[in-house]
């Protein structure tokens, strides 16, 4: 985008201004008769990203896959983890879908830099991904491609479901099942490829078990370029888990991962795993009630409500004035265990990265730094707490102005770190 303030609605149209409504920027992405950009909206300044499609490239048999995917989307709105569509606007040549802009990219690309992934991050982004295929089940849509190119990272790391171009909705299904062959053969359950019909909440199931593998192990468990030979690998479930995976985490892989879509573990059963359930975060799982937290009984949850605004109510307090902050070098979290545990579990983490912790008055507050000790020492991150109640802890994770660049890895690593004892993050967090 131009370094200026963008033009207002009024002014002449410009190259980079489409339709009169939103600024566009750079190139994200371009397929064959589409590209995706980021823009600005005129309007309010949100920045999204729009999807312009050709028609004039376009094979005629794209025009449907196109409306089944703005169909979709637009049943699917209400789910924190599935990338929401703002707008669809057409000309003669060109159609615009835009929506929501997730600046942290695909989830293969940080796979693809990372390799495996720490098992309390890969459930949480698989909790998110089950979550938000639940809910298309639910709403009579099989998204058919689920895939890490597919998966999106918004700018607080949360999950979102995207691409629904080879989605099925009801009116597709023939006496209960689909019958169309589609989706990327290494993610692609077994029977879809059969010619006969298929429950496509089962297919989808099956590619959460293969993402779940590749997030713990790195590598894909089925990859073979010869199709008929990585098909029998399938069928006798010819693939390794690796020793580091948990064996909880082994047996949903091995439950999904079952080429009989009969016996197949399925999306509400995998709800229901004791490993599922840990640390989960019930304000995204908000649609589904039932799900208990790890060791916590049942429990309502307010939908579009957080740990913060039931704080506030239960409480008395309005602790809004210090908890909104705006600044993306902060992350908030709630914890279920007293200040001091949460200073421990930081120190812990700091010294494994290579920092030196520095405890403050009362444990309530951490410093994480570099260098010898007192003035010598510069400090880079502060975890600040502060004990609502018996066992309930508010915390506040800062970098500190003039300290070195804190890379997301490290944000990560303290997440993870952290897993046994947050119940729930803002800003990003698990």
């Amino acid at each position: 985008m131009g370094r200026g303030p963008p033009p207002p609605p009024s002014a002449a149209f410009t190259t980079t201004t489409l339709l009169g409504k939103y600024q566009l920027g750079r190139l994200l992405g371009r397929g064959s008769f589409a590209k995706v950009c980021k823009a600005q909206s005129l309007a309010d300044e949100t920045p999204v990203a729009i999807k312009i499609i050709d028609k004039l490239k376009a094979d005629a048999n794209m025009e449907p896959l196109i409306l089944r995917e703005i169909s979709a989307m637009r049943r699917l709105q209400d789910h924190p983890n599935i990338l929401k569509i703002h707008e669809v606007m057409a000309t003669k040549s060109k159609i615009y879908i835009v929506v929501e802009l997730a600046t942290g990219g695909e989830l293969f690309a940080k796979i693809s830099r990372h390799g495996k992934l720490p098992e309390s991050l890969a459930r949480r982004y698989f909790q998110q991904l089950v979550s938000a295929l639940r809910f298309c089940h639910e709403n009579g849509v099989s998204h058919r491609d689920v895939k890490p190119q597919n998966l999106l990272l918004d700018g607080n790391g949360n999950l979102k479901v995207s691409d629904f171009g080879l989605s099925a909705l009801p009116e597709q299904l023939k006496n209960g099942l689909l019958h169309t062959a589609c989706g990327t053969p290494a993610y692609t359950a077994p029977e879809v490829l059969y010619r006969v019909g298929y429950d496509g909440s089962k297919a989808d199931a099956w590619s959460c078990g293969v993402i779940l593998f590749v997030l713990l192990a790195g590598h894909l468990p089925f990859d073979d370029s010869n199709l008929v030979a990585m098909h029998k690998k399938i069928q006798r479930r010819d693939y390794i888990i690796p020793a580091t995976i948990s064996k909880p985490a082994r047996r949903i892989i091995y439950q999904l991962l079952d080429p009989n879509p009969n016996t197949r573990l399925s999306i509400e059963a995998v709800m229901e795993k004791a490993w599922f359930q840990k640390a989960i975060d019930l304000k995204l799982l908000s649609d589904s009630c039932d799900i208990i937290e790890a060791e916590k009984p049942k429990c309502d949850v307010v939908s579009g409500m957080n740990a913060f605004d039931i704080i506030s109510m239960s409480s008395g307090l309005d602790l809004s004035g210090l908890f909104e902050a705006e600044d993306r070098s902060e992350r908030r979290f709630t914890a279920n265990v007293a200040a001091e545990k949460v200073a421990e579990k930081v120190g812990e983490v700091g010294e494994r990265l290579g920092y030196k912790a520095e405890r403050g008055k009362g444990g309530m507050s951490v410093g994480l730094g570099k260098g010898g000790t007192g003035k010598g020492r510069r400090v880079v991150l502060t975890v600040e707490m502060m004990e609502v109640a018996e066992g309930l802890v508010l915390g506040e994770v800062k970098m500190v102005e003039g300290g070195v660049e804190f890379p997301e890895l490290l944000w990560e690593d303290l997440k993870t770190g952290l897993g046994d004892v947050v119940v729930s993050w803002q800003n990003g967090g698990v």
